[in-house]
């Protein structure tokens, strides 16, 4: 039996040829396919992230008004209608009248931040809208 050579018994898969190469071109196609999909996936929010957006620069560094620093972050809505007031008027830069300007810059504060904008920050700035009527006597 010197020249008999003795076949292996085979599983039933190849370990090469071309059904091989296509199942690996199947596994690096739904590789990518899942890797992509993470990428779609929304990146968590940071503030660094929020930075490149023109409508926070908007408010931040607005080139109508001046305005004074976490003037939208305060809790009474008379005072952040006196400091959007004050500001307008101060402004020289501004295209319309100083109430259309300070209304505006509220407005577009408000639909910036959208569903994300708690109830009780919403309350707060749409009486600070109130108060910027009565103050312009608007009402």
């Amino acid at each position: 039996m010197a020249g008999k050579t003795t076949r292996r018994k085979t599983t039933g898969r190849k370990t090469t040829g071309r059904k091989a190469a296509q199942r690996k071109s199947v596994q690096r196609r739904t590789a990518s396919r899942k890797i992509s999909r993470q990428k779609a996936l929304p990146r968590p929010s940071t503030r660094r992230a929020a930075a490149h957006y023109w409508s926070g620069r908007v408010t931040e560094e607005s080139n109508a008004l001046d305005l004074e620093p976490g003037v939208f972050s305060g809790k009474d809505p008379e005072r952040i209608a006196s400091s959007l007031k004050r500001s307008a008027e101060k402004s020289h830069r501004r295209k319309s009248d100083p109430y259309r300007s300070a209304m505006s810059m509220l407005v577009f504060y408000i639909n910036r931040a959208g569903k994300k904008l708690p109830a009780g920050r919403r309350r707060v700035l749409e009486r600070a809208k109130d108060a910027l009527r009565r103050q312009f006597d608007r009402d």
